[in-house]
C-alpha cells in the first residue's frame, strides 16, 4: 500500500518523491525484462524444422530489429506482443531495438538503469543515437554514457552520446552529415490576410549562427532610428520587430551594406574620427549617377513592373561594386564569438577526432572546418585552469568568469541543465563586505560558480547551503536535509554529515570521502 502523502512532513514528502523515481525506473526496467524474455523466446529460426531440416514458414523470417551484435527476432512475434502491451506494432519494434541494443551494445550502461539509478528513457535514446555504430565500436558509446548517465541531466548525457558516436564512427557521421546538407531548403509560408509571410529555412549551424549575429548587428542600428512602430503607442518596436526589419535589410545587401557604413561613419563624426577613406568610397559613390557620355549606345529597355522589386535589390553603379570589392569590411563584420572545445590528441589524429563548440554540439573537425572557413579567427591563449586567481572586489571580472566556466562546464546547481555562459557567477561562501569584517580575497576561483538566474535565487533566499571545495566542485545542501555533491562527473547524492563536514570546513581545506554504496552504485570499467 502507498504511504499516506498527506500524513508526511516536508522531509518525508522528498523521501517518498525519490522512492517513486526510483519504483518507476524499476517498473520500467521490468517492463523491458519482459520485453526481452518475449525476444529470446522467439529468437530460433522458424524456417528450420526439428529434424534440423530446412522447411519454409510463409513470411515469418528473423529479422534484424536492434543494431549490429544483437539477436534476430520473429516477425511474426512483433504483432503479438504489441496488443499484449496496448501499443503500436512500430512503437515496439523500437522500444525492443532499444532494449537489445542496450543488452547487446551498451551493456555498463544497461546495468545502470537496472540498478534503478537512471532514467531509462536517457539510455533508450543513447542506443538509438548509437544503432548505426559498429559493433567493435559501440563500447565507445557505452563507457561514456554509464559514467554520467546517473549523475548528469538528461541533456547533458545525450549530448555526451552524441559526441561519442561521431568518435566512434567518423565516416558514417560524415555520411549522414553530407545526407543532412543534400536536405536543406528555404521555403515560404503562403501570405496571411495582412500580407505577413513565414520564411522557412533549414541552413547549416554556422551559417545560421552569422545571420543571426547580422540581424542583431543591423537591430541595434535600427533601435538608434526607429522611435515608434506602426501602433503609434510611443513604446517603440520590440526587439522581434527590430529583427524583422533587419531581414528586410539583410535580403536587399546593397541597402544594407550603406546603412551600417551610414552608421559607421556617424559614429566615426560623433568621435572627432575622419572616416577612412576606403571606407568613404562606397557611401560617396553610392549617389554618383552615372555621366550621360558613359551609358551604351544602345539602351536595354526599362525593367516590366513586377521584376523591379528584384532589380532595384541588385542594381547599382559599376564604380560603385568596385568600391565595395576593395573595401575593407573586416571592422563591421558582424562578430561572433566561438568557443571550441577539443583534446589535444585531436590534432594529432583529425579524422578520429570530435570537436564540442558551445551553443552548437559536437562535431568532426572537417565540419569544424567548413565552419570557420572565411572567418577571420583569433586564436586566444591557452589559460592554466590551475592557477588560483583572486580580487578583492565583490564583482567577477571577465577574465575570472572564463576560468570557471571553463572548470564548472555550467550551472552547478545540482542536475542542472544549462551550459550557456549567460548566467549569474555566485558566491558560494556567502560574500561578507570587508567593512563588516570580511577577508580580502573572497571572489575567486576558490570560491565562485555560475548558476542560472532561478537556481541563484533559491541558493540566496530559500535556505540552500552551498560551499566550493575544490576545483569545479561543489556541495549543496536543501532546507529539508538533502545534500548533493556536484563535480566534474556531475551530480550524486551523498550522506547530509559528509556535506555539513565539507562546508564546515577551515578556509583552504577540502574533504573527500569514499563512496556511499547505499546512495549510488559505482560501476568499475
Amino acid at each position: 500500500m502507498p504511504t499516506a502523502l498527506p500524513d508526511l512532513d516536508a522531509s518525508g514528502l522528498l523521501a517518498a518523491m525519490a522512492d517513486r523515481v526510483r519504483a518507476r525506473r524499476l517498473a520500467e526496467v521490468d517492463e523491458l525484462d519482459a520485453l526481452g524474455a518475449w525476444a529470446d523466446l522467439h529468437s530460433w529460426d522458424p524456417t528450420t524444422g526439428p529434424d534440423g531440416k530446412h522447411q519454409r514458414r510463409i513470411g515469418n523470417v528473423l529479422r534484424p530489429v536492434g543494431g549490429e551484435g544483437t539477436p534476430l527476432v520473429q516477425d511474426f512475434c512483433l504483432g503479438e506482443i504489441a496488443m499484449a502491451r496496448g501499443a503500436g506494432r512500430t512503437a515496439t519494434t523500437n522500444l525492443m531495438a532499444d532494449l537489445l541494443d542496450l543488452r547487446h551494445r551498451l551493456p555498463l550502461t544497461w546495468a545502470v538503469c537496472l540498478a534503478g539509478d537512471a532514467e531509462v528513457w536517457v539510455a533508450r535514446r543513447a542506443a538509438k543515437l548509437s544503432r548505426h555504430v559498429p559493433a567493435d565500436r559501440a563500447w565507445v558509446v557505452d563507457q561514456a554514457v554509464a559514467r554520467v548517465i546517473a549523475h548528469e541531466d538528461a541533456w547533458r548525457t545525450i549530448k555526451l552520446a552524441e559526441a561519442k558516436v561521431i568518435e566512434a564512427d567518423p565516416e558514417a557521421h560524415a555520411a549522414k552529415v553530407a545526407e543532412r546538407k543534400a536536405r536543406r531548403y528555404v521555403g515560404l509560408s503562403r501570405p496571411d490576410e495582412l500580407g505577413l509571410r513565414m520564411v522557412i529555412a533549414q541552413i547549416e549551424a554556422g551559417d545560421a549562427a552569422v545571420l543571426w549575429a547580422l540581424l542583431e548587428l543591423i537591430a541595434d542600428i535600427l533601435a538608434t532610428r526607429v522611435t515608434d512602430h506602426a501602433g503609434g503607442d510611443g513604446c517603440g518596436p520590440s526587439r522581434d520587430e527590430l529583427r524583422a526589419m533587419a531581414f528586410g535589410y539583410v535580403v536587399r545587401p546593397v541597402q544594407a551594406i550603406i546603412l551600417i557604413l551610414e552608421h559607421q561613419l556617424a559614429q566615426q563624426a560623433t568621435s572627432d574620427l575622419q572616416p577612412e577613406p576606403v571606407v568613404e568610397a562606397p557611401v560617396e559613390a553610392a549617389t554618383v549617377e552615372p555621366e550621360p557620355e558613359d551609358e551604351p549606345e544602345d539602351v536595354e529597355p526599362e525593367p516590366d513592373p513586377e521584376a523591379h522589386v528584384l532589380h532595384s535589390a541588385i542594381a547599382f553603379p559599376a564604380d560603385l561594386l568596385e568600391a565595395l570589392k576593395t573595401a575593407d569590411w573586416s571592422a563591421w563584420a558582424p562578430r561572433c564569438d566561438l568557443y571550441v572545445h577539443l583534446h589535444q590528441g585531436t590534432l594529432a589524429e583529425p579524422s578520429l577526432g570530435t570537436a564540442r563548440v558551445e551553443g552548437l554540439g559536437p562535431m568532426d573537425l572537417v565540419q569544424l572546418q567548413g565552419l570557420l572557413a572565411g572567418a577571420n579567427v583569433t586564436v586566444k591563449p591557452v589559460l592554466d585552469l590551475s592557477d588560483r586567481v583572486r580580487t578583492t572586489a565583490y564583482e567577477h571580472p571577465e577574465s575570472l568568469k572564463e576560468r570557471v566556466h571553463l572548470v564548472s562546464g555550467g550551472d552547478y546547481w545540482p542536475y542542472a541543465t544549462s551550459t550557456s555562459r549567460k548566467v549569474d557567477y555566485d558566491h558560494p561562501t556567502p560574500y561578507l563586505d570587508p567593512d563588516e569584517g570580511g577577508p580580502p580575497g573572497q571572489t575567486g576561483t576558490h570560491n565562485s560558480g555560475p548558476l542560472g538566474r532561478t537556481h541563484h535565487r533559491w541558493k540566496t533566499h530559500a535556505r540552500y547551503r552551498a560551499r566550493q571545495s575544490g576545483a569545479g566542485r561543489y556541495v549543496i545542501t536543501t532546507p529539508h536535509g538533502l545534500a548533493y555533491l556536484r563535480d566534474h562527473r556531475g551530480t550524486r547524492p551523498i550522506p547530509l554529515r559528509e556535506a555539513e563536514a565539507i562546508i564546515g570546513a577551515g578556509d583552504g581545506v577540502e574533504l573527500y570521502f569514499p563512496p556511499d554504496p547505499d546512495l549510488r552504485v559505482e560501476i568499475d570499467f
